[in-house]
């Protein structure tokens, strides 16, 4: 039998009296972060069952929108390049880069 291990990513989420995200850090022991903090984080899930994603996407209220846009240019981007991965599919990649880049240009983003 296989040795198996379990890595537990831990996040915690720091509310308002409104329950608005004020303060959100996070753990992942096995990468060597230990409670970060974060401004904005999204997660996604797919349920196979329902063959539906769900998905929990958070931001702090101090988060300015500059950075927003920063963080979902580079967002859409890793998308693209774990898609590639997961599906080796390039003409689809090609697009959806094609697209971050269209991103980058109406928002005014400077790319590295």
């Amino acid at each position: 039998m296989a040795n198996t291990h379990t890595s537990k990513i831990e996040l915690n989420v720091e509310l308002d009296e409104n329950r608005v995200p004020e303060k959100l850090h996070w753990t992942a022991a096995d990468g060597g972060i230990s409670n970060e903090e974060a401004k904005a984080m999204m997660l996604a899930v797919w349920d196979a069952k329902a063959k539906e994603t769900l998905r929990i996407d958070l931001w702090t209220k101090d988060m300015p929108v500059d950075e927003m846009k920063q963080f979902f240019h580079q967002t859409l981007v890793e998308m693209s390049n774990t898609f590639h991965r997961a599906t080796q599919d390039e003409k689809m990649t090609a697009t959806m880069k094609d697209f971050c880049d269209y991103f980058a240009e109406k928002l005014e983003l400077k790319q590295k």
